[in-house]
């Protein structure tokens, strides 16, 4: 009887899986470094796009906010819709936590200086950028709409989710529109770390 119960217990051990920190586990790889996600993802070129909303809280008369976006897209044509990735506690971020009007304005090629200036770190307060960049307010969400953009598209949100350190804002777009005289060259576009021109190679900087 004791010889049938030590086989049936040995059975039984054996047929557990082996414990995480035993030698003969498999471990798993844990993923990669944040430099080796980012020169990865850098390799996958995207439209530049200032998104910009109207904080109505800032000062007596409110204040207008921008922040230079590459991670963009659409994501459903009935209804239609668009998503932004923002960083979890940036400006833009708590912004649209509050404010769920916003626009997205598609560069051109010819608006490098208007991206690098909304994502320069440190910059000066976007009120001051706004004021010599020619632009217009939206009618539907009160926030500027940059003139000569390829397209400018108003937004309500429908939606966040936070997913890492980032959240995706989704919005339905509720106006969109082709500016006349926007045909100023192509869209301006990112590839590893820095704007270009479509078509663009990498060695032309």
């Amino acid at each position: 009887m004791d010889d049938v119960l030590q086989k049936t217990t040995a059975r039984r051990t054996e047929a557990q899986p082996p414990d995480a920190a035993s030698p003969e586990a498999v471990l798993h790889p844990e993923g990669v470094s944040n430099d080796e996600f980012r020169a990865a993802l850098s390799r996958l070129a995207a439209g530049v796009v200032l998104v910009t909303a109207h904080d109505p809280d800032d000062g007596p008369k409110g204040a207008d906010a921008g922040m230079t976006a590459t991670s963009f897209m659409s994501v459903s044509l009935d209804p239609p819709l668009v998503v932004v990735s923002l960083r979890n506690g940036s400006r833009m971020d708590d912004l649209l936590d509050e404010q769920p009007m916003w626009a997205a304005s598609m560069l051109s090629e010819s608006q490098v200086r208007i991206a690098g200036r909304f994502a320069m770190k440190g910059r000066i307060s976007d009120r001051l950028l706004f004021e010599d960049m020619p632009h217009r307010r939206g009618e539907v969400s009160g926030a500027p709409l940059i003139d000569g953009a390829l397209t400018v598209l108003e937004c309500r949100t429908e939606q966040r989710i936070v997913t890492g350190d980032h959240t995706l804002v989704v919005g339905r777009v509720l106006t969109a529109a082709v500016p006349g005289g926007s045909g100023d060259g192509g869209p301006l576009t990112y590839f590893r770390g820095k704007y270009r021109q479509l078509g663009q190679g990498q060695g032309q900087g």
